[in-house]
């Protein structure tokens, strides 16, 4: 089963970043329509588990949807998780489904992300620039390789160095979740 060691980080100097990595691979442009489902007192959630729909709009305007399932974090510090992910040929099929199992829609959101797929160290890596328009123009980066759970910690120790190598310090690695970062800030908006 493969485990997605990833490290997020909340970028301080995000064109500084980004220049580094320009230098390693081209951009993909893509905006992610992510839908996130659990069961209605949220079980899946408080013990680790996810199920998202994603659809991915590219640069084109070419579109294809992803379903994941994800495991609770074999690392804690880092919240890498085992994953299972399928292409889904239509989204809106998949929403009945999932309904029929139990499953609600808990939280939707969109991001904004740039990929980078690159090989360092002798590890394929994706990292992925991400904005999410609600959170008021913060950006990350997200750097990720697919691991036997037996190998995550020498992955992420490789992801440690790239981070570096792009300039990223650790006071800006965060474990902070996109959906409860958008959450917080649904719950605190005026009109929320």
């Amino acid at each position: 089963m493969a485990v997605e060691a990833e490290l997020k980080a909340r970028l301080h100097n995000p064109e500084h970043v980004l220049q580094r990595l320009a230098e390693r691979a081209p951009a993909e442009h893509s905006v992610y329509a992510d839908r996130y489902f659990d069961f209605p007192d949220h079980r899946l959630g408080a013990t680790g588990y996810e199920v998202r729909l994603r659809t991915i709009t590219g640069n084109a305007g070419e579109v294809r949807s992803l379903l994941t399932f994800k495991e609770p974090a074999v690392d804690t510090a880092s919240d890498s998780k085992p994953e299972h992910e399928t292409s889904v040929g239509d989204s809106n099929a998949v929403v009945p489904l999932l309904g029929a199992l139990g499953l609600v829609e808990v939280i939707a959101f969109e991001k904004r992300c740039t990929n980078y797929r690159f090989t360092a160290h002798r590890r394929h890596l994706l990292a992925t620039l991400v904005e999410v328009p609600e959170l008021g123009g913060e950006t990350y980066i997200e750097v990720e390789t697919l691991t036997a759970r037996e190998d995550v910690n020498a992955g992420l120790s490789v992801i440690r160095r790239v981070l570096n190598e792009l300039g990223v310090t650790d006071d800006e690695l965060t474990t902070e979740t996109y959906t409860g970062a958008v959450t917080a800030r649904r719950r605190n908006r005026p009109d929320g």
